[in-house]
């Protein structure tokens, strides 16, 4: 299998003797720590600038310099999905979202699982010596990436009331306990299920779950909306993000 090498102008085939391209050495790799994270040992080198859990637009800003240093900067991300979330809607919202990413979580998160990560130290080799993939970038129409899982319930925890599709499928329509939505690792991107009762769960794939509702609170990898919404869709954004695996 053929493995093709990322350039500042897309993906290119390396030569026979191109070896592994050693991002982690340049300057501008750089580790952003999210809420006191530990750093693992294959990390303590490197430069690494201690944020908020969910860092705000000011902390991440402030690394864009450090980053503009190479045409393919690396930033690793020790935290939560939620961190790695709002830095992931930030380089969104200023069309920087060709940086690589790396996510090192210290425990198994929705969105690890979702992307197969890792935690810890093996995390971390691999966010310092992978490759990045092009990988579905999944946001709201509030413009916010969804890293792990969204849920959707009633306001106060109550029921959810409306219809919802994932594309053309109807997922459901009346009342159930709650609708969850996951990023996928592949295409379509989005994928959507409920919880009615003991019933099992049915998985929609998709690249959008929409949701029309009297009200609803919305719920972003653990970060509750502070206010009840009559709608709320998760789509495939048209641009990739590039996560390093």
């Amino acid at each position: 299998m053929v493995t093709y090498e990322r350039t500042s102008r897309g993906f290119a085939q390396p030569s026979a003797s191109a070896g592994p391209r050693k991002v982690y050495g340049s300057l501008s790799t750089h580790v952003l720590r999210c809420g006191g994270t530990p750093v693992p040992i294959a990390l303590a080198s490197l430069p690494n600038s201690p944020t908020s859990a969910i860092p705000d637009t000011d902390q991440i800003d402030e690394l864009l310099p450090v980053l503009a240093a190479d045409s393919l900067p690396r930033l690793i991300v020790l935290g939560e999905d939620a961190g790695l979330a709002a830095v992931l809607t930030h380089l969104m919202r200023t069309e920087r979202l060709h940086v690589e990413i790396g996510y090192v979580p210290t425990e198994k998160t929705y969105g690890s699982r979702a992307y197969q990560t890792g935690t810890g130290n093996a995390a971390a080799k691999r966010a310092l010596e992978g490759r990045a993939t092009e990988t579905p970038l999944i946001r709201d129409d509030t413009g916010t990436v969804l890293v792990g899982h969204a849920v959707i319930t009633g306001p106060g925890g109550d029921k959810l009331e409306g219809e919802a599709y994932v594309d053309d499928t109807m997922l459901f329509t009346g009342r159930v306990t709650e609708m969850r939505i996951s990023p996928t690792a592949a295409m379509p991107g989005v994928r959507a299920t409920v919880q009615k009762g003991m019933r099992k769960r049915r998985w929609l794939e998709g690249r959008a779950a929409q949701l029309g509702t009297p009200g609803a609170v919305v719920t972003r990898d653990g970060v509750a909306s502070d206010r009840v919404v009559p709608r709320s869709t998760f789509y495939r954004h048209h641009e990739p993000w590039f996560l390093v695996l």
